[in-house]
């Protein structure tokens, strides 16, 4: 199947679909200079299968070529996801 990353602006989030399947989400806020991403989830037939990491990889990628806004890991799994990558740690609201 292929997968496709998604910003959804209207939704506030960013999805994640392999094929049609809806996987993956990654909710946010934002308040014009930071951004919280608020919570990860991905559907319970699909984890384990690193659907979140590669979608808050792409949001972060994401974040980072299109705005000048600092990141705010408010869900423990983006926090972990930060942890792991600690050279990215530049991004983040301080």
């Amino acid at each position: 199947m292929t997968r496709t990353f998604e910003n959804q602006p209207d939704s506030n989030r960013y999805a994640l679909r392999d094929g049609d399947e809806l996987v993956a989400v990654l909710d946010y806020a934002s308040n014009g200079t930071a951004i919280s991403l608020t919570r990860a989830f991905t559907t319970p037939a699909r984890r384990g299968k690193g659907f979140a990491a590669e979608l808050v990889e792409y949001a972060v990628d994401d974040i980072e070529a299109t705005s000048d806004l600092r990141i705010i890991p408010m869900c423990w799994y983006v926090g972990e996801w930060f942890d792991k990558h600690p050279e990215r740690h530049g991004l983040l609201e301080r």
